[in-house]
């Protein structure tokens, strides 16, 4: 429930006065903690509140972070977590809940699924697991129906070709790769679906932390095709739920 829903029902069932109301409106558009602006009015726009990037923040702003977004009914969404950083949020904070492999911190659980179809999630190989995880609890949170196949790298292209019935089925793909970075072109090839190539700093010395899979993707000759940032399976997550979205609404249209 979003922050404004929740101040409506306090205030339909009378547990909050119009004076209390007015005062916790003053908070809007955005909550000011000094060293932080929280933007309650994420949810508005984008229609997910906004995710807080855990990745070199000090533990008191995380916690005060933290602290800040479950007393306001908004829920809590982190990426890029580490697991010891996680235990002591929990000690203070009992009912968050932690997806170790993608690095995620939530306040609840994921709703059902809401949109129909499915996002599909591919990787090259295992070690490219951790980035596709981080976008496949991302789309699931955003109402969606995720699956994922995982190891079906280019290297072994009759693995790739053994799945693609699910391919052609999914709404749109998301493929995750380090390496040299082909996987996301040879399967943007088989499909008319949109599809968001996700480069990963796996591979040897040349592979340069993500450069070279980037520099890949980013000049595929398939169309159809986009790209994230290096690492980057949130915005992956939350671009193919974007798509899965709006593509809904033209059909109910």
């Amino acid at each position: 429930m979003s922050m404004i829903e929740a101040l409506l029902n306090s205030l339909y069932n009378q547990t909050i006065t119009p004076e209390q109301a007015t005062q916790a409106l003053k908070r809007y558009p955005f909550d000011d903690l000094d060293f932080a602006k929280l933007d309650t009015h994420r949810e508005l726009r984008k229609g997910f509140p906004e995710v807080v990037f855990g990745q070199n923040k000090s533990f008191p702003h995380l916690a005060e972070i933290t602290r800040a977004y479950l007393e306001s009914g908004t829920p809590f969404f982190a990426t890029r977590i580490d697991e010891a950083v996680f235990l002591k949020l929990k000690d203070l904070y009992p009912q968050l809940i932690y997806y170790p492999e993608a690095r995620i911190v939530c306040s609840t659980p994921p709703d059902p699924p809401r949109y129909p179809g499915t996002i599909l999630i591919m990787s090259g190989g295992t070690s490219d697991f951790a980035v596709a995880k981080e976008a496949a609890i991302t789309a699931q949170y955003l109402g969606n129906h995720v699956q994922m196949i995982m190891d079906v790298g280019v290297a072994g292209l009759h693995r790739l070709l053994s799945y693609l019935d699910d391919i052609l089925a999914a709404n749109v793909i998301i493929v995750v790769a380090g390496m040299e970075g082909a996987l996301p072109t040879v399967v943007s090839g088989l499909t008319d679906k949109p599809l968001i190539g996700v480069p990963t700093s796996v591979g040897y010395g040349t592979a340069f932390n993500g450069l070279t899979p980037l520099l890949s993707m980013l000049n595929s000759c398939s169309s159809g095709m986009s790209v994230v940032n290096i690492d980057n399976g949130f915005g992956a997550g939350f671009m193919a739920a974007s798509i899965n979205r709006v593509n809904l609404k033209s059909l109910t249209k």
